[in-house]
This record gives C-alpha cells, sequence and structure tokens, in this order.
C-alpha cells in the first residue's frame, strides 16, 4: 500500500454512521485512486493504492460518487502555465489530480456544523486536487448540498465551471452581447446557459467541428476560430469572457463597445501577466475593463450558481460519462481538445 502521509480511516455507513455525527473510523484501510508523481502527458498516470485520508478540524471526508474534469486539471497533469505549479515545483505534492467531486458524506472532523455522514455533497477540492480517488477530504466550506434533482454525474460536472460562469455573466442584461472565447471545452456551456437566462445575445468562438454543438448549447452565433479572428471585429461585444486568453489585451480591448469588460479566466502566461498588468492602464485609457478573472473556491458560490441551472441546462453540458477506469484517457481527450462540454468520471 502507498502511503499519503496521513492516517487511514474506513467509514461504516448505514445505522452505524447514522448514530455517529462525526462517522465511524477503523484505521488501515487503502482506497484506489489515480496517482500522478510527475508532470506530463496522461502516460504519467497509474492506478494504485493510497490512504484514505482522515479529516481534520474542520474538514469532511467524502465517498466520490463521480468526479468532473476541467481546464484546470489538463493544465496540472502538464505542469504549465507556471500557475500550474502552485501545488509543487518539480512534481506534484498532492499525487492524486481532479478537482471536482461529488459523492457522500462518510465522516466529518471537529468543528463541522453544516454537514454530517450520509449527506450527498459536490464542490471543489483545495489545491484543484484529489477527485480522482475513492474517497476525499476537503474543508467544508468549499462543499455545497448536492441538488436532489441532479444525478452525481451532473452534480460533479458543476463546481468549478458553474461558479465560473456565474461569476462571469454576474450583471449581464436583457440584449447586452457576449462572447465567449473556448466555448466548446469544459467551462463554456455553462456560460452560454446562464447568459441566455439572463437574457444576452451569445456569440460562441472555437473550432468550427464544435459550431453544432455550441448552437445546441444556446449560443447565438459560432465563430470558427480557424477561419475569423473575433478579435478584428471593433466595438461589437457588452462583455468578452475569454477562457484560453492568446491575445495581448491591447488588441482585444478594440472589440468592446464603449463601457464593456473583458474578463481573461485562462490563458498562456504571458498573457495572464500582461492582462494583470496592463489591463488597469486600459481601462483608464478607455473606460472600459480589462482584467483577470478571479473566481475563489467557494462552496456558498456553488450554491448560487446551482438554483440558477435547470437540470437540463446542466445535463447539455456533458459531453460524456465514462468509467474510473478510463480517467487516463479521458485526461488524453481533454488535453487534445476533443471534447465538446464536461467530461465525467463514474466512481460505482
Amino acid at each position: 500500500m502507498v502511503g499519503s502521509g496521513s492516517s487511514t480511516v474506513t467509514v461504516t455507513s448505514g445505522a452505524a454512521a447514522a448514530n455517529d455525527p462525526r462517522g465511524a473510523l477503523q484505521k488501515g484501510i487503502a482506497m484506489r485512486a489515480l496517482i500522478q508523481d510527475r508532470y506530463g502527458s496522461s502516460d504519467v498516470l497509474r492506478f494504485g493504492d493510497l490512504d484514505v485520508p482522515e479529516p481534520g478540524d474542520g474538514q469532511v471526508l467524502v465517498r466520490v460518487r463521480a468526479a468532473g474534469l476541467n481546464g484546470s486539471d489538463r493544465e496540472n497533469l502538464a505542469g504549465t502555465p507556471f500557475y500550474a505549479r502552485l501545488g509543487g515545483l518539480a512534481r506534484p505534492r498532492h499525487p492524486v489530480p481532479g478537482s471536482d467531486v461529488a459523492g457522500v458524506v462518510t465522516a466529518v472532523g471537529d468543528g463541522v456544523t453544516r454537514f454530517a455522514p450520509g449527506d450527498e455533497v459536490h464542490g471543489e477540492l483545495p489545491g484543484y486536487r484529489g477527485a480522482l480517488a475513492e474517497y476525499a477530504v476537503t474543508p467544508e466550506r468549499l462543499l455545497a448540498r448536492k441538488p436532489a434533482d441532479l444525478t452525481f454525474a451532473q452534480a460533479a460536472a458543476m463546481p468549478q465551471a458553474a461558479s465560473i460562469a456565474h461569476r462571469a455573466t454576474a450583471g449581464l442584461r436583457i440584449g447586452d452581447r457576449l462572447l465567449v472565447n473556448g466555448a466548446g471545452g469544459s467551462g463554456g456551456t455553462f456560460l452560454l446557459a446562464l447568459a441566455r437566462r439572463l437574457g444576452a445575445s451569445v456569440t460562441a468562438a472555437d473550432r468550427g467541428d464544435k459550431a453544432e454543438h455550441l448552437l445546441r448549447s444556446g449560443a447565438d452565433e459560432a465563430i470558427d476560430i480557424g477561419a475569423r479572428d473575433w478579435a478584428d471585429d471593433r466595438d461589437r461585444y457588452d462583455r468578452i469572457v475569454d477562457l484560453v486568453g492568446q491575445r495581448p489585451p491591447r488588441r482585444v480591448h478594440r472589440s468592446l463597445r464603449p463601457g464593456g469588460q473583458y474578463l481573461l479566466v485562462g490563458g498562456c502566461t504571458r498573457v495572464l501577466l500582461a492582462t494583470a498588468l496592463l489591463g488597469p492602464a486600459i481601462g483608464r485609457a478607455t473606460g472600459k475593463v480589462v482584467r483577470v478573472l478571479a473566481v475563489p473556491q467557494s462552496g456558498a458560490l456553488l450554491e448560487e450558481a446551482a438554483a440558477m441551472l435547470a437540470p437540463a441546462d446542466v445535463e447539455r453540458t456533458i459531453d460524456r460519462v465514462l468509467p474510473f477506469e478510463e480517467a487516463p484517457a479521458a485526461l488524453a481527450l481533454l488535453a487534445a481538445g476533443e471534447t465538446r462540454g464536461k467530461l465525467v468520471l463514474d466512481l460505482p
């Protein structure tokens, strides 16, 4: 058994757990996990046994039923851009990839007041790692109750992408023109759904072969980035949400109408740094907002996002649900940009 550096637990289910507000713990049990001990492609991944982590003060242990993949998982696998190595410069400090989970609380640490064993929950994990295993431990503040009308797979698709979409669409008004760049990947479909619910007109930019998916997901117009550069459009959009930023801020702001907003969610290092450094100056000179959108990990934010989405909205975001054993292949698909929405892994 490979150790994770923490003590180990197993959790009794059913009546025994229900009678113990913290969960019944027994030391010395292993869990199956996907293990990443260096950066690279999906070839560096392997399955193995790790110790089941024990929840500390303010923490919750979750039996993972489904895990959703995000662009951050692709970055954390490769170790690029630079911020993907904040969790370990030479190698990942936490050996298990994956950030989004849905599952059942099996034990809680001291001080936990919102959840008890048996509760169904979903949320992001700290450091965006630890989801691709049978058990995961996380602070209770990062979890939300799983909506009763969602399956575990649907709930696992939501945490990171729906929270970003909620923040990125805040303040949109009926008739506003929104462009989402990189809309066909793991996070864009939630943006399309929320923007349409708010009454915005939505243009989605991605590869041409994803156009049908984008239009079906709520876009009014789909731009083939191989045939047309949306940044050549002048004074067209009230807001641009860029999920895969590659253009300098001095260029993209020209596509905004007066008073418009450019929100950069992810992209290459040089563009992130340039946007953070030059955005305020561009704003002062033009009256437009050009900035990096930082979205905190938060169970409360996830609950707000979930309240705005119908089950049909969530279902449309899912490209496919795959068995846990296909996790390396799923991450390879993600890295290749071959997804149309979210990939979710099922842990029965």
